[in-house]
């Protein structure tokens, strides 16, 4: 079973291909959104893009994030989610003016359309 705090990692780590992979099993498994529990960890980052991503998700689905999420704070740095836009002008722009609500709000920044699927 897929946890939140595992496709967390994977974003985290920058594995893009594996994060697609978890997010499709991670549906799958958990349909209701509010019900995620919180990760037991103890690395701030990784528990803030727990809930960003629960976050994100339930958003898009139209369903209610966990309540647990409302209690995770920013991050002190930010943390762009995909590599390329430590390099590219444009992209970390279109990162910095268009991350989804969720991520930007904590610290994370990402493409508008990060880990959506048609």
């Amino acid at each position: 079973m897929v946890r939140i705090e595992q496709l967390a990692e994977a974003v985290l780590r920058g594995d893009g291909l594996t994060a697609r992979s978890l997010v499709q099993d991670f549906f799958r498994e958990n349909p209701q959104l509010a019900a995620i529990p919180q990760p037991k960890v103890n690395d701030g980052q990784l528990l803030a893009a727990s809930a960003s991503l629960v976050e994100l998700f339930a958003s898009r689905r139209g369903q209610e994030a966990p309540e647990w999420t409302k209690s995770v704070g920013p991050l002190s740095e930010p943390v762009f989610l995909l590599k390329s836009a430590a390099t590219m002008k444009r992209l970390r722009l279109l990162c910095e003016t268009e991350s989804p609500e969720p991520l930007r709000k904590r610290g994370f920044y990402a493409p508008p359309n990060y880990l959506e699927f048609a």
